[in-house]
């Protein structure tokens, strides 16, 4: 749990009550705790998914299950580590982001994927729109203003062969579990950040 929450040891903080006050040594002591709460990002991902168990929202399976098999049949079609854990975690901004659930997701992988597998996750709810805005009132065709971007077709592609189809309660699917590791892997070092540099520097 303290993995998850961070440390808590009074010695280890900051002195500082206002930001314009820290010095150096804060800053340091500051570091040293975000490389540890940093290195278990990955534990806390996946308690985050693990709030989509249960939890159907109307639909034929629940969003864990829908979230499992769009990343089974990613890696069943031999994408590769960081494909599959994008499939893995495009919906796992459902519980907080009802109104941008892609936001959200693009958010978590955006430092840890290339740009193509994140303007992916940012963009496939209005590409996914496609296969039912109609039914809702909404414009199904409003992908059409990305027609001509370098990852349209990336993106309809990962609507129509891995999200779309991925409602189906009698598919074979592969437990979170088996999905650990690529996640582990994906997130051990975060290929951009400007707080990763910084806290380099720090250190």
């Amino acid at each position: 749990m303290n993995a998850i929450r961070g440390h808590d040891d009074p010695a280890a903080r900051a002195g500082f009550s206002r930001m314009q006050e820290g010095t150096a040594e804060d800053w340091a002591r500051i570091a040293t705790s975000f490389r540890a709460y940093a290195r278990a990002l990955p534990d806390r991902v996946m308690a985050h998914l693990k709030l989509l168990d249960g939890d159907f929202g109307g639909f034929p399976i629940d969003r864990l299950h829908h979230s499992l098999l769009t990343a089974t049949l990613a890696h069943q079609a031999g994408e590769d580590e960081e494909y599959v854990v994008c499939a893995l975690l495009h919906d796992i901004g459902d519980t907080l982001g009802s109104y941008n659930h892609p936001d959200v997701a693009a958010a978590i992988v955006k430092p840890f994927v290339s740009p193509d597998n994140h303007w992916m996750v940012e963009k496939h709810g209005l590409f996914q729109g496609y296969y039912f805005f109609h039914h809702i009132g909404l414009d199904r065709d409003i992908r059409e203003q990305f027609r001509g971007h370098p990852n349209f077709d990336r993106t309809a592609r990962f609507c129509e062969v891995y999200d779309a189809p991925a409602f189906d309660a009698a598919a074979d699917c592969m437990p979170l579990e088996a999905f650990e590791p690529m996640l582990r892997r994906v997130f051990a070092a975060p290929r951009q950040s400007v707080y990763k540099a910084a806290m380099e520097e720090v250190a």
